[in-house]
């Protein structure tokens, strides 16, 4: 059977696992990693092909965003107007306006694109759609953390002036939370400006938020993190069922995973765009879909 040829665009903390995800994977070959020009420096030593654009690489089948979430819009839209599946790890929950832009540009281009993936959204969202059928009344709570929040730490890094951040997410219970952010500015920046910033912007202005200025974020980075789903409802009349799930995951490996196995979904479906929510569990796993629903049923 051909194997997926699958392309790594971007290559930060998720991107390299996501290379390594693809290596383990049994159904799919790396075609190659795509990073931005004043990235290719020592680019030779990799045992991989490392290009500045993917037309430099053959026979993409998908390729795997590891770029920044508010990058993530312009990245799809590029690569399905080109015929390639994309897979992201979109970290805004409210994603009806892209999924709808997106699913035009891919059904225009025989290409599909699978979005906001990863662990939440993405396996979290999996999760709360199963509790929500068992207990159809009820209240679901998520809560995350204590942890490395990988998409609001590239939000502050974002912000002129900052050198390196690490955002981490506290969660307060009743899926509220605060955010605990540590910085690193550059030389002659303001600490009080650079806090505004932060605070105003959209990642965090709904959030209690707190910063603090440090020496060296790069000593701090542990990329550990917890989530927690609970839905306490009603099925039929009886109340009180509850469901819990609890995980502890070091975040990008975890995301990468995920990615992996919705790239191998999206050469299973029709083009378009789509949530995990929108495709069978089994088109996500590695083997015939037949065998595996005999196996895990």
């Amino acid at each position: 059977m051909k194997k997926i040829r699958a392309a790594v665009v971007g290559y930060g903390n998720i991107g390299k696992y996501t290379v390594d995800a693809i290596n383990a994977a049994g159904d799919m070959e790396l075609a190659g990693v795509v990073r931005r020009k004043k990235s290719l420096k020592g680019a030779e030593k990799f045992p991989y092909k490392v290009v500045e654009s993917i037309t430099e690489l053959d026979d993409v089948d998908v390729a795997l965003l590891g770029v920044p979430t508010r990058m993530v819009p312009q990245y799809c839209r590029d690569l399905l107007a080109m015929g390639i599946n994309t897979v992201d790890s979109y970290d805004i929950h409210d994603v009806k306006d892209l999924k709808r832009e997106l699913a035009q540009v891919g059904k225009a281009h025989n290409s599909a694109a699978v979005i906001a993936t990863g662990i939440d959204p993405g396996m979290g969202s999996v999760t709360r759609a199963l509790f929500k059928f068992m207990a159809p009344g009820g209240i679901t709570h998520t809560n995350y953390g204590p942890g490395m929040s990988m998409g609001h730490s590239v939000a502050v890094k974002a912000i002129p002036g900052v050198k390196d951040a690490l955002s981490l997410t506290i969660p307060k219970g009743q899926s509220m939370h605060k955010r605990v952010i540590y910085v690193e500015i550059e030389d002659g920046e303001d600490f009080e400006q650079i806090q505004q910033k932060v605070k105003a912007d959209d990642y965090f202005v709904n959030d209690e938020t707190h910063l603090f200025q440090v020496d060296n974020v790069e000593e701090m980075i542990n990329m550990g993190h917890k989530i927690q789903i609970e839905r306490e409802g009603v099925s039929s009349e009886v109340h009180n069922q509850r469901y819990e799930l609890k995980i502890e995951v070091q975040n990008p490996a975890a995301t990468a995973q995920v990615m992996v196995a919705s790239a191998r979904a999206s050469m299973r479906v029709e083009p378009g765009a789509y949530t995990m929510l929108d495709i069978p569990l089994v088109h996500f796993i590695e083997g015939d879909p037949e065998e595996l629903i005999n196996r895990l049923i």
